[in-house]
């Protein structure tokens, strides 16, 4: 027994000293070096190097892998719902039994039977959520797709004294909405998977500790 509660202890101070990251969901991987240039029929000169060159009438937006890409993120999202149900009903049922001469049992006969019910329901019921993400992030191209989109993904730590914060960003863009200034807005980036995550002792607080999620795991109340 004191050996399993060493070793418990033991556990729980390394769990509290490593600073884990929290699980993403966007497109692996965050970030990606640019791919090397097979050298042209042009060699290099003084100025020309073929492994950066791009024409003169070419501008500077993203479209090969390793690329970066900035991301305006101005997301704005409002739904409500509400529902209002009813349900009503009543039965009334009267009986009698009339006297008739050899109908056997007789001391039944002249009774009158009544019986009622009613059942009423009501049930209402409201539900509104609203989300409001705005910032900035650089993402890289990861991918290429044969049409030309480019699938991008991306993260911005910071590293703050109570903890450490995560934002990701990755999904797919169309060449044809980044700017000249080589950005694009989240909202017209497919897929988009946008994450805002930390770490740290407060996050921690208002997480449910592993034993009891094991035991809530089985419980039946």
């Amino acid at each position: 027994m004191k050996t399993f509660l060493l070793l418990l202890s033991s556990v729980s101070l390394l769990s509290g000293c490593v600073t884990t990251t929290p699980a993403t969901a966007v497109h692996q991987p965050m970030t990606v070096r640019p791919e090397a240039r097979q050298a042209a029929a042009p060699a290099n000169g003084s100025i020309y190097n073929v492994a950066t060159a791009r024409p003169l009438f070419e501008d500077r937006r993203a479209r090969l892998v390793g690329d970066t890409i900035t991301i305006n993120i101005t997301e704005k999202t409002a739904a409500a719902k509400k529902s209002d149900t009813k349900a009503d009903r009543s039965s009334d049922m009267s009986l009698g039994v009339p006297t008739i001469a050899g109908l056997p049992l007789k001391s039944f006969q002249g009774t009158t039977l009544a019986a009622n019910s009613s059942t009423a329901f009501e049930g209402k019921g409201e539900n509104t959520s609203s989300n409001n993400f705005i910032g900035t992030l650089t993402v890289t191209v990861i991918e290429v797709y044969p049409n030309g989109n480019l699938l991008v993904s991306g993260e911005k730590q910071i590293g703050l004294k109570e903890g450490e914060e995560f934002i990701r960003f990755s999904g797919v863009v169309n060449p044809m909405t980044i700017t000249a200034a080589n950005t694009v807005a989240s909202t017209q980036v497919a897929d988009a998977r946008i994450e805002y995550k930390a770490n740290g002792f407060l996050d921690s607080a208002q997480v449910m500790g592993w034993l009891g999620r094991f035991f809530l795991s089985f419980l039946p109340f």
